[in-house]
C-alpha cells in the first residue's frame, strides 16, 4: 500500500503498477519505431517514428511522434507526445507536450494540459501540473 498524496508517492505507485503489465500492442507502430521490454499500446493510438522504453503504456488514441518515451511512464488517452522526450512520468488524457528540447523527468502532468516550446530553455524540468493548465517552457 502506498499513499498517493504526494507527487513521488503517484509516480512510485506508477512504477509498480508498470512493474506487472503485459507486453501488448493494440495501436499502430511504423517501422521506425522503437520498442522495448514491456510496453502496452492501447487500440487507436500511434507510434511514428519514436521509441517506447517499458515498462510504459501509451492510451487509446494518443499519439507519439518522433519522440522518446522511457521506462515507467503512463500516457492517458487522446494525448500528443510530438518531437520530446519523456520518462518516469505520468501524463493524463487530452495533453500535449510538443517540441520539448530536454527530457521531461519525474513529472505528473494533469489533463488537458498543453506543454510547447520557448526558445530561452533551461536543461531540465520537473512539473506537477494540474487540470486544465497551459505551460509555455522557457
Amino acid at each position: 500500500w502506498i499513499d498517493t498524496g504526494k507527487p513521488i508517492d503517484m509516480l512510485e505507485a506508477n512504477n509498480r503498477v508498470l512493474a506487472e503489465i503485459e507486453h501488448k500492442v493494440e495501436g499502430y507502430v511504423d517501422r521506425d519505431s522503437k520498442i522495448d521490454h514491456l510496453v502496452t499500446i492501447e487500440r487507436g493510438a500511434e507510434i511514428i517514428n519514436s521509441v517506447i522504453r517499458g515498462p510504459a503504456i501509451i492510451g487509446e488514441d494518443t499519439r507519439i511522434v518522433n519522440s522518446y518515451v522511457g521506462p515507467f511512464t503512463s500516457i492517458f488517452h487522446h494525448t500528443l507526445v510530438e518531437d520530446s522526450e519523456i520518462e518516469h512520468s505520468i501524463v493524463l488524457d487530452h495533453s500535449r507536450i510538443v517540441g520539448i528540447p530536454s527530457r521531461i523527468e519525474d513529472s505528473i502532468i494533469g489533463r488537458d494540459v498543453e506543454i510547447t516550446y520557448s526558445p530561452i530553455k533551461p536543461k531540465a524540468y520537473k512539473m506537477t501540473l494540474g487540470d486544465h493548465s497551459r505551460v509555455g517552457l522557457l
